[in-house]
């Protein structure tokens, strides 16, 4: 999972700066092609050097924790083509939701490699707290001046973690016109990942085996896998529009479509099947559409009064699997002096639940085609309240310090909780603290 989002929008540059920050961030593909490169200063130097880092901490409350490292390197050149290379390190620990239902009596799991088991409280939301990985990323984008008005850039990507193997390319055209005031772009990126969880792909709605230890059989563990890889495809269009409204106020609007094929259920999570007490009988491993097309439009609105700058946006994403969100990005800059600024963020999500979300099977009714009891596709709001001091150093680098909170709350997907389980917590909140420190220079 991305947790750094490249905000490298120049504060004290000045007013043209500002439309030139939304068009690199408008030509680059779409969230996926993490490569996006920051704007330019006016005053760089040709054949020129400029670094990014930083180092994130994000931590869910009994949950997930993830530390992340990225380092960014963009060279200039005399002929405005630009070179930008990335690096990104991140470790996962802590305790991930199985998507099993909290019981009134003590749970027992098999863990995902079907080699030894945990046990859950009473009461308590089943967590696997054996998540853990590392991911090392790497980018590199060229942009590239094409002919008069015209730019283009190329990329390539990989990204390994313990169990999962990411490879893409991307590309993009941009146009200007209108004495450069408007720019039209189309952007186009493909990814082939392959996933290869230990233990293995679990067959859909098999029952959880026991687990077997060092000198067990593990004939019952394998009975419920179908293999041991799988892969899946992405494929992204989009097309963007920036436009200079005047010396102060320029906006961005994106359109973009996706489309993702094969192998999309996780193998980790799992649903808990109940009788009509609300006692679970059985845990059968979940199962999800090979296919999904997802499209969203954005729009952000970047507006620069005397000395602050509001930066407003707003996407909607819609897909076939019946999933739509909303998003409200807002953040307001705010100088104080000698090269210091603070800049809030305030931040809005509200999801609807995919069409084959359920947080349980009952006992007795057939089995549907897929489900799932990921509360991550279930109906939830979320929302982010931070803040961001930044300040110029002597030297002239640029050093910054993020705080953020973070709150999810999953709903009610509608159906009524049987017997024991209406006293259980089935839809719990999720409480998140984000730290960043990033350096440039």
């Amino acid at each position: 999972m991305q947790l750094i989002k490249d905000n490298k929008m120049k504060k004290t540059v000045n007013k043209g700066n500002l439309k030139a920050a939304l068009t690199l961030a408008t030509t680059a593909l779409l969230g996926s092609v993490q490569v996006a490169a920051a704007p330019t200063s006016v005053e760089s130097a040709e054949d020129s050097w400029s670094f990014d880092s930083a180092f994130l901490y994000y931590s869910e409350a009994d949950r997930v924790s993830a530390a992340e490292a990225v380092f960014n390197a963009k060279k200039t050149y005399s002929d405005d083509s630009i070179l930008n290379l990335k690096l990104t390190i991140d470790a996962l620990t802590g305790a991930s939701a199985n998507g099993a239902v909290a019981q009134p009596n003590v749970q027992t799991f098999t863990r995902p490699s079907g080699k030894g088991d945990y046990d859950i409280k009473p009461g308590d939301t089943p967590l696997d707290d054996t998540f853990h990985d590392t991911r090392v990323q790497l980018n590199a984008q060229w942009t590239q001046p094409l002919a008069q008005n015209y730019t283009g850039s190329a990329g390539v990507h990989i990204s390994k973690e313990y169990d999962y193997l990411s490879l893409g390319v991307n590309g993009n055209i941009a146009y200007d016109f209108n004495k450069k005031n408007s720019t039209v772009s189309f952007g186009l990126s493909h990814f082939q990942d392959t996933f290869t969880p230990e233990g293995g792909l679990p067959k859909p709605f098999a029952s959880m085996a026991s687990a077997y230890h060092d000198d067990g059989d593990e004939s019952s563990h394998d009975a419920t896998r179908m293999g041991s890889d799988d892969d899946k495809t992405t494929t992204d269009i989009m097309v963007g529009f920036t436009q200079v409204i005047n010396r102060n106020m320029v906006t961005q609007f994106n359109y973009s479509y996706s489309v993702v094929d094969g192998y999309l259920t996780d193998p980790f999570k799992i649903l808990s099947l109940l009788d009509s007490n609300g006692i679970a009988q059985d845990y059968l491993y979940e199962n999800r559409p090979d296919k999904r097309t997802k499209q969203s439009v954005f729009a952000q609105t970047k507006y620069h009064f005397d000395e602050t700058i509001l930066d407003v946006s707003y996407r909607y994403m819609w897909d076939d699997w019946e999933i739509d969100s909303h998003t409200v990005d807002t953040r307001f800059y705010i100088p104080l002096g000698n090269g210091s600024y603070l800049e809030p963020h305030l931040r809005f999500y509200q999801q609807a639940a995919a069409e084959f979300y359920q947080p349980f099977l009952m006992q007795g009714d057939a089995l549907p085609e897929f489900a799932s009891a990921d509360y991550r596709i279930g109906e939830m709001t979320g929302y982010t309240v931070g803040l961001k001091y930044g300040m110029k150093l002597a030297d002239g680098n640029d050093l910054s310090f993020r705080l953020e909170y973070y709150r999810q709350d999953p709903k009610s997907a509608g159906q009524k909780s049987p017997g024991a389980l209406a006293d259980m917590e089935i839809y719990e909140s999720i409480d998140a603290i984000i730290a960043q420190v990033s350096y440039s220079f």
